[in-house]
């Protein structure tokens, strides 16, 4: 198409969104070519604002473009010409809806994918007097008009979307919105950003929306009925944006991009519980939602709308240097809290064939990353072909930091004698460092409740109050930060054992259920399975869409399958309602009982290959029952092809006397954790001379270890 044609084609549309040609040609270059293209399989429109000329700036929306235009091309085989962006100043209502209709709604044919994502504040507003007429909308980066009178509020209604949505010629449409639209007037202490604007009881709604809406419900053209996928499940749900070193994203996007790195077409099910337990884990209790108006929206399948690369990565080739030798790999398939973590010399095989090993710009600094971004050099270039872009690379070895400690912000509602206090407070423990809440990244946050303003409590970067951390009103600072001296070493260590997250990437076969023992049969409440290992028949195929459920008294057991071919080792660690670190305790039963116990010894349990085992065992589940507080829980499964010899030792070595229960309190949490890493770097043993990792640091194979994570809500 000449572009004279392209031009006069847009022309009508222009006129209706009252956009200027020059405005138009901002973008239209862009726009332009990727239009005189062939007609495509697959479109995709992405907008992101951080930077809003009458709203504080967002940190995290470019990267969530970014993160979902790397995610189509190179796992999803969109090509880079048929992915049109608006960002910042170009991402204005009219040129959104233009894009719509153009890019996604004249290009598409049936059968095409197609694939819109918003990023940016999400807002309300009323169009008439009554309550029913309040509405939801996207806040475009041209947000406000000021005239003589009062405020001219320029928004997208959620319903405009939908319409464009909807008219679209195909049915295989994805809309990915990270936004919100009810911000609350208080919110408890926060290290994470809020993607929503409080509703102006002043504005008025733009009549040219208001007059392209009237146009899109006359003409009502209902061709589909797209799945949309939103950043909460509960209209009084913020969606949040989180801090990495180097990278700002939305939590939403990166927890979706992230699983469908990992994940192949058996499994690609929006199992929204995956997502949500990501963001769970990252300390925020937003749950995404599925939208949706045809019939059984909850087991919707959103690779029925793409055609997935059927290998899962955790990154790909995105760039090569000095003759290929050296290139750069997009990590976005890694889990945030290892990414935060992952150490020079750490190993990633390409999938065509060939490793490469994570280097440095800068000395002490790990690794060379720009955001998700890292240097990587071939581990053998005279074996090796050279890498090309495009390639996918799956972890091998994983290098982490011994020094890893806890970081705690202060809310930037403290006064400034308060954390100065508190970061003197702080700097007593060792491991335990302190920032400002929202300028670096951080694991909790320090602050007073909302409403009691005169109390201190430690809090998650979402906001929810960490159990039994709240103080007495009137407690002065250094006394409350001593108060949480019993509980940092839980969070710690917590800390530790998630970093052996590696379900998407651990080449040990195996599965564990959770499941109630509330009935005649057990109940089943979730199911984790490595993924690189699964196959069709052992997949999970439980529909879960949110982050499970157990009542509070329930007794619970872990249904354990070995599916590989050796022996396998297990244990569990986890956190309890109360944010307390708890293990399963595999206590040595002497067979004579003339035999006197002189201490309580441990023992390693190995399962067979094939072998499935229950976690307790039958006879004694009903003394694992859910106590206390209605809150999460996080519980690990965590299997090694060799024993846990120090870690078992350090759990025995501080037990207290008495009755000897199979799940029961760390008193060393810390010291377990340490022990534990420990042991999965010694079940890897990877020689010196293929892994020059400093001294201080853990090298794990993912061929020796696969970690499980289970993350439910108490009720």
């Amino acid at each position: 198409m000449k572009r004279r044609t392209f031009l006069q084609r847009m022309g009508w549309l222009l006129t209706v969104l009252g956009v200027t040609e020059a405005e138009w040609l901002t973008v239209g270059n862009r726009y332009y070519q990727a239009l005189a293209q062939p007609s495509p399989r697959k479109l995709a429109l992405l907008v992101g604002i951080n930077q809003y000329p009458q709203s504080p700036a967002l940190g995290g929306c470019l990267t969530d473009v970014e993160l979902q235009k790397e995610l189509l091309i190179y796992r999803f085989g969109f090509l880079a010409a048929d992915i049109l962006t608006l960002t910042e100043e170009q991402a204005s209502r009219e040129f959104i809806e233009a894009a719509v209709l153009d890019h996604l709604g004249k290009k598409a044919k049936p059968g095409d994918v197609v694939v819109f994502h918003f990023s940016g504040y999400g807002t309300r507003v009323q169009l008439g007097t009554l309550p029913d007429t309040v509405q939801n909308a996207l806040v475009p980066v041209d947000e406000n008009q000021n005239s003589q009178n009062d405020q001219i509020a320029n928004y997208l209604l959620e319903e405009t979307l939908w319409r464009l949505l909807r008219s679209l010629p195909t049915d295989r449409v994805t809309a990915v919105l990270d936004t919100s639209y009810y911000e609350m007037s208080t919110l408890q202490p926060t290290g994470m950003g809020i993607r929503a604007r409080p509703q102006s009881l002043k504005a008025r709604l733009a009549e040219a929306e208001l007059d392209f809406l009237q146009q899109l419900k006359t003409q009502n053209s209902i061709l589909n009925n797209p799945v949309v996928l939103s950043a909460t499940s509960d209209p009084n749900q913020v969606a949040q944006e989180f801090l990495l070193s180097g990278l700002s994203a939305g939590l939403f996007t990166y927890a979706l991009t992230q699983y469908l790195w990992e994940n192949t077409p058996a499994t690609t099910q929006v199992i929204l519980s995956r997502v949500g337990s990501t963001m769970s884990k990252l300390g925020s209790n937003q749950q995404p939602a599925l939208l949706s108006e045809g019939k059984n929206t909850q087991a919707a399948f959103i690779v029925d709308n793409f055609f997935l690369d059927p290998t899962g990565a955790e990154g790909v080739v995105i760039a090569t240097e000095e003759d290929g030798k050296t290139v750069q790999v997009w990590l976005a398939g890694l889990p945030p809290q290892v990414l935060e973590y992952y150490g020079v010399n750490s190993r990633l095989n390409i999938v065509t064939g060939g490793q490469l090993v994570l280097r440095s710009l800068k000395v002490d600094v790990s690794p060379s990353r720009s955001g998700l971004t890292a240097k990587a050099q071939i581990a053998s270039p005279e074996n090796s072909n050279l890498p090309q872009v495009g390639q996918l690379v799956q972890e091998a070895v994983r290098v982490l930091p011994r020094n890893i400690g806890l970081t705690i912000a202060l809310d930037t509602r403290l006064e400034r004698i308060e954390r100065v206090d508190a970061t003197s407070a702080f700097a007593t423990f060792a491991g335990v460092s302190t920032v400002v809440a929202g300028e670096k990244p951080a694991d909790y946050v320090f602050g007073k409740l909302i409403k009691a303003h005169t109390r201190y409590a430690l809090f998650s970067l979402g906001g929810e109050l960490i159990p039994n951390t709240s103080g007495e009103i009137g407690e002065a600072v250094k006394v409350a930060v001593q108060r949480l001296a019993p509980k940092l070493p839980n969070l710690l260590a917590a800390k530790l054992w998630q970093l052996t997250d590696n379900e998407g990437s651990s080449r040990l076969p195996v599965k564990g259920t959770l499941e109630i023992m509330d009935g005649i049969s057990p109940r089943v409440v979730m199911q984790r399975e490595t993924v690189r290992t699964r196959s069709a028949k052992t997949a999970n195929s439980i529909p879960l869409v949110a982050i499970p459920t157990v009542p509070v008294g329930s007794r619970m057991q872990y249904r354990v399958q070995n599916l590989s071919d050796r022996p396998l080792y297990f244990m569990l660690l986890g956190l309890n309602s109360s944010s307390m670190a708890i293990a399963f305790y595999p206590w040595q039963v002497y067979q004579q009982p003339n035999i006197a116990e002189t201490k309580a010894l441990l023992h390693d349990i190995v399962m067979a290959p094939g072998e499935t085992l229950t976690l307790p065992e039958i006879a004694i589940v009903s003394e694992w029952a859910i106590p206390g507080l209605a809150y999460e829980c996080e519980q690990l499964l965590i299997f090694s092809t060799a024993p846990f010899s120090e870690t078992l030792a350090v759990l025995g070595a501080n037990y207290p006397t008495g009755v000897r229960k199979p799940i029961g309190p760390l008193l060393n949490p810390l010291e377990v954790a340490q022990a534990l890493l420990q042991d999965l770097h010694n079940a890897s043993a990877i020689p010196g001379e293929t892994n020059s990792s400093p001294p201080d640091s853990y090298i794990l194979d993912v061929n020796n270890w696969a970690s499980l994570n289970f993350s439910f809500q108490i009720l």
